[in-house]
């Protein structure tokens, strides 16, 4: 099998604007929550988000690309321009037929999905933008990315909630582990911040008001962000020949169903999915020094996300450091995986392990070091990365140092 290795990142989040400024804020452990800036905000109970304040869309795309590109497309492209020219790849027509993209996302062009049916609904206008289904479809932010980067291989979208980029970047590695790609642009792109998508979560009554307090006794709830991440995976031979920096390497990919319950997440579908990415890696449990937790700040994920870690890992899960960053950025849903790897990567290459934020206090069921705060110089050689969706879908990957 061939390896596979992670020569290029980016990234845009409520962190920062690119993937360097994302994992400056995960070091500082800075609040990229913060009041929600949103038509009809004062109608809706949830007003806080992990939103990309002052961004405009017409600071980086021209009038004929915006016509085409929702949000969450235009987070994609930026992000992927990044990793791109940090990779230094140059896509020539032999590469151009190798190479691929395939990125997660739940919600897709939900800004134009809301906008169109306030004209339709609200306003009642009988007529809608032509380009409203290109603009909304769910393999739109693939579609341009490999348009633009003109890779011709294989290019989809992955929609399985929470886990959908994990379930993207798990795919891509096996693609070319497997000898069908020697590059994949993925990763995923959420922007779920418009009144419609906020307001149907509030429905499901896991949000919380104030903070993201994942393994905190006092957490209450989740928090939605926004913003995408896209990384550069290439098979190490090839990266390898053209003098690539690499920023880590991936080594194993596991997925499960729980088949259980729709949203009440299930101990041993969780566990199967973290024990298989050690055995897809070839490694032992002892070896892992960080987790990147799913950890949403609801009672039920975070009690169940570390009772199937303490299975998994037995006597060595008190060794094993895990954090949340999404105390920081918030549940990008879709997306939210991809920018959480760059905690994974920010650990490997950095020594730097991502904080858990607005933690107050413990709580007995969560009784695992969740690096509470205050970001901790570490050295480690291995990372699990964890995405635990509504639906019962687990997706884990493991990375390692290079």
């Amino acid at each position: 099998m061939k390896r596979v290795v992670i020569t290029g990142q980016g990234a845009i989040s409520s962190l920062g604007m690119s993937a360097t400024a994302t994992m400056e804020g995960m070091r500082e452990g800075r609040l990229g929550i913060s009041d929600l800036v949103i038509q009809d905000v004062e109608r809706l109970s949830v007003k806080i988000g992990g939103q990309v304040h002052g961004y405009e869309g017409a600071d980086y795309f021209s009038r004929q690309e915006l016509v085409l590109y929702d949000k969450f497309t235009q987070f994609a492209l930026l992000s992927a321009k990044e990793a791109m020219e940090q990779s230094g790849l140059e896509i020539d027509e032999r590469l151009s037929l190798r190479s691929g993209v395939i990125l997660g996302t739940a919600g897709g062009g939900l800004h134009t999905q809301d906008e169109n049916y306030r004209n339709v609904y609200e306003a009642g206008k009988n007529r809608v933008h032509p380009f409203v289904v290109p603009r909304l479809m769910n393999n739109a932010a693939a579609s341009h990315v490999s348009m633009t980067h003109r890779m011709q291989g294989p290019t989809y979208t992955v929609a399985t909630a929470c886990a959908s980029s994990n379930h993207a970047m798990g795919q891509a590695f096996q693609m070319i582990r497997s000898g069908a790609t020697d590059v994949m642009l993925t990763g995923g792109s959420e922007s779920m911040l418009v009144f419609g998508g906020i307001k149907a979560w509030e429905g499901l009554r896991v949000m919380s008001k104030d903070a993201c307090r994942p393994f905190s006794a006092t957490r209450n709830g989740m928090v939605q962000g926004e913003g995408a991440a896209v990384f550069v995976f290439e098979e190490y031979e090839h990266a390898k020949r053209r003098g690539a920096e690499i920023l880590a390497e991936v080594i194993g990919f596991a997925m499960t169903s729980d088949a259980s319950d729709i949203v009440t997440p299930n101990k041993n579908g969780a566990a199967r999915a973290i024990k298989g990415a050690l055995l897809d890696a070839g490694l032992n449990g002892d070896e892992v020094g960080y987790i990147n937790a799913h950890g949403t700040g609801t009672t039920a994920n975070d009690k169940t996300e570390c009772a199937a870690v303490r299975e998994v890992f037995r006597a060595h899960a008190d060794e094993l450091m895990m954090s949340s960053t999404k105390s920081m950025h918030g549940h990008l849903i879709g997306g939210t995986g991809a920018v959480e790897l760059l905690a994974c990567v920010m650990a490997l290459r950095d020594g730097v392990i991502a904080p858990t934020i607005s933690y107050e206090q413990p709580d007995p069921a969560c009784d695992l070091d969740i690096v509470p705060n205050i970001a901790r110089d570490a050295k480690v050689n291995v990372t699990l990365s964890n995405a635990f969706a509504f639906g019962g879908l687990n997706a884990v990957l493991a990375l390692r140092s290079i």
